[in-house]
């Protein structure tokens, strides 16, 4: 497995995993506003500027085939973390976090995890830290990462 920032033309890809992952996993549990929000969120055209922006934007891929996204939004918040359907619960997600962990520019990282990835970030060594929310129809739990020593 190879991990590495994403170019330009990964975008498509990119959009794809997130969206195959995000209809398995996250969809059924919100409503058709928080759908179309997301779907906005993993559009090409929001990772092109995304991209552009203060913005770690990784990829798993084997063999070309991309199966894991991250991306770190200003070096303290984690905006999105995708891993295929099919290849989750393989380390790759941990893979993925980890590798982004070493541009984290605070000593806490933040997330605003959807209802079914709290278990997975609690493994992760993610904490809870305030009531669950909701945003255009995405519902998340805040959660946070302390003990983090952002390089000098």
């Amino acid at each position: 497995m190879l991990i590495r920032a994403v170019q330009a033309e990964d975008l498509q890809a990119v959009s794809e995993l997130c969206m195959r992952s995000f209809m398995t996993t996250v969809a059924p549990s919100l409503s058709a506003e928080g759908v179309a929000s997301f779907t906005q969120i993993a559009a090409t055209t929001s990772l092109a500027e995304r991209l552009q922006d203060d913005n770690l934007m990784l990829l798993a891929a084997h063999e070309g085939c991309p199966f894991g996204y991250i991306e770190l939004k200003q070096g303290q918040h984690l905006a999105m973390l995708f891993v295929e359907p099919s290849q989750q619960r393989q380390g790759i997600g941990r893979q993925l976090l980890q590798a982004a962990l070493a541009h984290v520019r605070a000593d806490t990282l933040t997330v605003k995890a959807s209802l079914t990835s709290v278990n997975a970030y609690e493994h992760y060594g993610f904490v809870c830290t305030g009531e669950v929310g909701q945003s255009a129809g995405l519902v998340f739990q805040p959660m946070l990462l302390t003990g983090l020593t952002p390089p000098a």
